[in-house]
């Protein structure tokens, strides 16, 4: 089961990243693929950057979609929607391919240091992987972070439980779909 896992975010000290990274460890018999978005920058999309071609970065991404199994990725909330970074590589692959996610699972966090996790970010980020044809399985906004994660643990056990189950869920439905 190959996981492509990522934090929707250019922060180097990124709690998304952070929590793709830990959530995605919990998944057995899994091999990660684990990106940063740093390596994903390309200039901003438009029209006429379009007409002059692709970036490298665009299709490289793409690739790794398209090799992944499932997709574990925990969304930044910047003003109420996705990083701009995200959003950037977001416009630039679905112009080469606007059904990118197409048959891709995916478990989608995010979270914050209110306790709201990133709910608004979340609700976006549902509308949009569903717009370019990915199947959100799980979904989580994880509240708190600084008060619920510390030494790369979830220490409210709660929490570690319900991420558990959604972990459980996930792992099982892109195994079914591999023995399809």
């Amino acid at each position: 089961m190959n996981i492509l896992v990522f934090g929707a975010s250019t922060s180097k000290t990124s709690i998304n990243q952070q929590l793709a990274i830990h959530v995605a460890n919990k998944i057995e018999n899994a091999t990660l693929n684990i990106i940063d978005l740093n390596d994903f920058e390309m200039p901003i999309y438009s029209f006429d950057r379009q007409a002059a071609g692709f970036p490298e970065q665009a299709h490289e991404f793409l690739r790794l979609v398209k090799e992944a199994d499932g997709i574990v990725v925990s969304l930044a909330e910047h003003n109420l929607n996705f990083s701009t970074a995200f959003k950037n590589i977001l416009d630039w692959v679905s112009r080469i391919d606007m059904e990118f996610l197409k048959d891709k699972k995916m478990f989608v966090l995010s979270t914050s240091p209110g306790g709201y996790g990133g709910g608004n970010v979340m609700e976006v980020g549902l509308k949009f992987f569903g717009f370019a044809k990915g199947e959100v399985v799980e979904n989580y906004s994880f509240p708190s972070f600084y008060e619920n994660f510390k030494d790369n643990q979830i220490i409210n056990s709660e929490i570690d439980e319900i991420v558990n189950e959604k972990v459980k869920s996930f792992t099982n439905i892109v195994a079914a779909t591999l023995a399809k």
